[in-house]
């Protein structure tokens, strides 16, 4: 089942059912208002707007598919503009060594059996095809390419082996970094605010079962393409050289508090041993060129930059949507 998130003007959007092509969508306010609401009580509602995508499949455009029409991911906002919890991981061990290195740093042994989570802001995410506004590009801008799980309602304690149960959709992530800022606020013993700001979601999230065998063992095996203006800049495969897949990321997050439903969990910067896939991030290959050559020559990102993410089932279908953002000057 694929589902979106129309801009109607209001906070949280209008809720969608899309066909699996991409091609028609329908409102559902008879089953729920807004994703959120859906989520809220999914198992109730979900066999009703599963009921729904089946019939716009097929074509149908009577029943519940009155009124349907063109699909425009341009009309469409974050699939939760807004989220109760947004956590992001850092899965990918291998892109948290790199970054160490490249400063000489040693990394700690706890870090590959241990994950690394932060709490984003989730109250104000960006649409998928809106501006990255930005008041100064000496921040060091800055895009990571992820997917991402929505939950329902995790119990304080749930453990990795009943972890797979809460998974209920899938979407992808430019989770917009500002790295000059990074350090100083690191440094104070603190965390990430002001060097995290509002990230992206795509079009569309989607359930596990739209993978078919593309999700097993809480990880998405397949490539996650970036372009950076209009050029590929790297598709390193999701699937591969995740040292923590979304159980663990679940039950991590779940230790000490329950987890609502609507709660959004990132894997990080999607990043492989095999660096011929290129990069989900600018920072990666910058620490690639210092350890090889003593010096960073990409650039971060600059105004007038455009980042498209996407991802591709083995038939070539866009399962997710495009995000599509360009760098901004805010006023």
């Amino acid at each position: 089942m694929k589902l979106a998130t129309l801009n109607n003007g209001r906070r949280d959007g209008a809720l969608l059912v899309v066909s699996r092509d991409l091609g028609r969508a329908v409102q559902v306010p008879q089953i729920a208002p807004n994703l959120q609401a859906a989520l809220d009580e999914w198992h109730r509602l979900a066999p009703r707007l599963e009921e729904v995508y089946q019939a716009l499949n097929e074509g149908r455009s009577d029943g519940p598919c009155a009124g349907a029409f063109p699909f425009d991911e341009g009309a469409c906002l974050s699939p939760l503009p807004r989220a109760y919890q947004w956590l992001d991981g850092s899965a990918y061990v291998n892109h948290v060594e790199l970054v160490r290195k490249a400063r000489g740093a040693e990394m700690p042994a706890s870090f590959w059996h241990d994950p690394l989570m932060y709490q984003g802001g989730s109250d104000s995410f960006l649409p998928p095809r809106g501006p990255i506004l930005m008041a100064d590009e000496s921040w060091g801008i800055d895009f990571e390419s992820e997917v991402a799980i929505i939950t329902d309602d995790v119990p304080m304690g749930t453990g990795k082996e009943k972890a797979a149960r809460h998974v209920r959709l899938l979407m992808l992530v430019n989770d917009v970094s500002l790295r000059n800022l990074i350090p100083g606020e690191l440094a104070k013993g603190f965390g990430f605010f002001q060097s995290k700001p509002s990230s992206a979601f795509s079009p569309l999230a989607i359930t596990p079962d739209e993978l078919g065998e593309a999700w097993r063992e809480g990880k998405v095996h397949l490539p996650l393409q970036t372009h950076l203006n209009g050029t590929l800049f790297g598709a390193p495969n999701a699937g591969v050289d995740m040292t923590f897949d979304f159980h663990d990321l679940i039950a991590h997050g779940a230790r000490t508090r329950p987890l609502g439903a609507g709660t959004i969990i990132g894997s990080g910067t999607i990043s492989n041993y095999d660096r011929s896939a290129g990069s989900s991030c600018l920072a990666e290959r910058r620490m690639l060129e210092i350890i090889e050559s003593g010096q960073a020559t990409t650039p971060f990102l600059r105004f007038g930059d455009t980042v498209s993410i996407a991802m591709q089932d083995r038939n070539g279908l866009n399962l997710f949507g495009t995000i599509s953002q360009r760098v901004t000057q805010a006023d």
